[in-house]
């Protein structure tokens, strides 16, 4: 079996500044129900969703941190004491010196030189359990050492502030070599130990811990957390201690040895790199295929949905946005599908989401949305439900599932139909151009989503572009499936919207003065002529909606004054809304997420309309995707993030690992590899 291994040894020294500590790249580990653990390199905690343990639980707790950190320590035989990570409280410099991080198959590995001690600590989540292994191994050790390991818990929602706190008590019980923590009506954390060693109970708070990076976004800074007691281990050399962490069953948790328990998730990384396309088997593009498996999950907050499809004999998939604080969303999972089930082959899966999905289905809508804890989705947004058709037609072309297409097809005729009527938030053919309007006053309906409080940032009511270009995919492809059914009225009442739709937008969506397409026209405020990405998609789908004759300046448009080695601008420079920089508290952030803020899944429409120019010169498109490579050493290790400041150094920032940021880039290196 071929490992898939990225080593970081070039670590900076953790610094008793604070913004040093910021800085550090982080990790994330998931567990296949959208819960995770995640931190820093150095072993700060900077964030409130950093954890080692941060379990998913159904509808109304949804994700919850239990166990935030191990306060770690290293007693040598000369009686001295080291720690292996930053402690909480003084930010004191550890003494211990991280000679190397590396992620093995997509999981995280520290390696520690103590004197004349190496010791390397491996953490791994099993696949569908609320469960960590946290395991410490001594590879030179002259001496017998001690470990203490102190767990450090609140248990609060992972969205909450880090000051909340339950109503109840901790309660610790123990039960021979079992130990249990528990607060009020919430599910039990569960500790074992597979080691040499005893528990010696000292329960205690820690007050004031500082979490940076929330002080840095303009959130509560200071959290309190609370341990039992400290578990004290005796390491020799080449013998493993571990700490399991869960909220399974004791039943569960004894199944499997650590040993086992991650042979069995190694094995489990390494068949899925197995079964991917041949072009994304190794390098780069594997190491996206173990990033694409962290956005795969089961939804387990939606029991009754769960029910419905078991009974169909489905099972529930769907696809978390980003972490660490995204849920599910239809727009995103239905731009990263491509490239998360497709390119990775998991076919099965594909369709489970695809058919999922369609069960969701209100008002000629898929959701755009599900709120964390909520078993209810949200449906203000005018661009998922067009999504679905082009993620329809991507996964038939790859599979020749025909049996789902015609599952499927009565809901894509109601939503066809939904559109054509009228339907929620303002969402509407105008039936004088067959272009889709959308907008209402408080929602914003588009990708680009941003709203603090009642300001919506940008708003973009009337026809947007993209809106359009999607709606006029969808028309044709509809068209092509009933006409496959022999429903030819049907087919012809379809092809006659298209056709307006078309002649109606290349009649009005091109800004002669500029060169390239209006972002949106008919809006409140007339036609808004801002030069964004969004135009891209006007040529990049399967059926553009552009003549090709302008295909060529808009894409050099683009290229010339969105384009960085990071993906697309959401602005041009020359705008009055511009900004360069996406930093500050969430109004700040919001104010620039798409007022010029680099998105790194745009580089997907960028290639796609590349190659439709240019459809001889893919080493071109491919070349466009090298600035990302090196990205994966420095924010989310491993992954691709949601945003990117837009001018140099081009700094990360948003989710550290972004649904359809690996997606886009996953499906377009395959797709431009030789």
């Amino acid at each position: 079996m071929n490992s898939v291994v990225r080593t970081l040894t070039d670590i900076p020294k953790i610094k008793l500044d604070p913004q040093e500590l910021i800085r550090h790249p982080e990790w994330l580990v998931t567990n296949g129900l959208g819960g995770y653990a995640s931190g820093t390199v150095s072993g700060a905690m900077t964030r409130r969703y950093h954890g080692l343990l941060i379990a998913a639980f159904p509808a109304p707790l949804g994700r919850m941190i239990l166990l935030n950190d191990l306060d770690e320590e290293v007693h040598l035989p000369n009686n001295r004491i080291v720690h292996l990570s930053t402690r909480y409280g003084d930010w004191a410099e550890p003494t211990a010196e991280l000679l190397e991080f590396r992620l093995e198959m997509g999981l995280p590995v520290w390696r520690y030189r103590i004197d004349n001690w190496i010791l390397e600590k491996w953490l791994h989540l099993p696949y569908r359990q609320n469960t960590v292994y946290i395991t410490y191994k001594t590879l030179d050790c002259p001496d017998e050492i001690r470990l203490k390991l102190r767990p450090l818990i609140q248990f609060r929602g992972h969205s909450d502030d880090v000051d909340a706190q339950p109503k109840d008590p901790y309660v610790l019980s123990v039960l021979e070599d079992q130990y249990q923590i528990s607060t009020g009506n919430l599910p039990p954390l569960r500790l074992l130990i597979y080691a040499k060693g005893e528990f010696v109970i000292e329960r205690k708070k820690i007050e004031k811990v500082r979490y940076l990076r929330e002080e840095q976004r303009g959130y509560h800074v200071i959290g309190e957390l609370w341990t039992p007691g400290t578990f004290v281990l005796d390491a020799v050399a080449r013998e493993e201690s571990t700490l399991v962490a869960s909220t399974e069953s004791w039943e569960i948790m004894r199944a499997m040895r650590p040993a086992d328990a991650l042979a069995a998730e190694r094995d489990r990384r390494a068949r899925l790199i197995a079964l991917a396309d041949s072009r994304a088997q190794s390098g780069f593009a594997a190491e996206l295929v173990l990033a694409a498996d962290q956005f795969i999950t089961v939804p387990t907050g939606r029991l009754a949905d769960q029910t419905r499809t078991h009974a169909a004999g489905d099972e529930m998939r769907t696809v978390i946005a980003g972490y660490h604080w995204f849920t599910d969303w239809g727009r995103d999972t239905m731009i990263s599908l491509e490239g998360l089930t497709l390119v990775t082959r998991r076919f099965l899966e594909a369709g489970w989401i695809l058919r999922n999905f369609a069960k969701s289905i209100r008002h000629g809508l898929i959701p755009n949305l599900f709120p964390e804890g909520s078993r209810e989705g949200l449906y203000h947004t005018a661009d998922a439900t067009l999504w679905f058709f082009h993620a329809i037609e991507r996964y038939v072309q790859a599979t020749g599932d025909r049996w789902t297409l015609r599952f499927l097809l009565p809901k894509l005729i109601e939503i066809f139909e939904a559109h054509i009527r009228g339907t929620l938030f303002g969402i509407r053919v105008d039936p004088d151009d067959a272009l889709l309007r959308q907008g209402e006053e408080g929602y914003q309906l588009t990708w680009m989503d941003a709203k603090v409080g009642d300001w919506v940032v940008t708003p973009r009511r009337g026809k947007a572009v993209e809106i359009d270009a999607l709606w006029y995919n969808a028309l044709r492809l509809l068209q092509k499936w009933v006409t496959e059914e022999n429903d030819q009225k049907k087919a012809r009442d379809i092809g006659a919207w298209a056709d307006k739709a078309k002649d109606s937008f290349n009649r009005k969506f091109w800004c002669a003065p500029e060169g390239y397409l209006y972002d949106v026209i008919d809006g409140p405020q007339g036609d808004d002529a801002a030069c964004r990405p969004n135009q891209l998609i006007a040529i990049s789908l399967d059926h553009p909606i552009l003549e090709p004759s302008r295909w060529e300046p808009v894409l050099r448009t683009v290229q010339q004054r969105l384009l960085t080695p990071f993906g697309l601008r959401s602005l041009a420079a020359n705008h009055p809304d511009y900004k360069s920089r996406y930093f500050g508290d969430i109004r700040a952030r919001d104010a620039a997420y798409h007022q010029g803020t680099v998105w790194a899944w745009l580089i997907g429409p960028l290639i796609d309309a590349w190659l439709k120019v240019y459809p001889e010169d893919r080493a071109g498109a491919h070349e466009l995707l090298r600035g990302l490579i090196p990205h994966i050493n420095e924010h989310g290790i491993g992954s691709i993030s949601e945003v990117f400041d837009a001018e140099r150094p081009w700094t990360p920032h948003g989710c550290i690992a972004q649904a359809w940021s690996v997606a886009e880039v996953l499906r377009c290196w395959v797709k431009t590899s030789p």
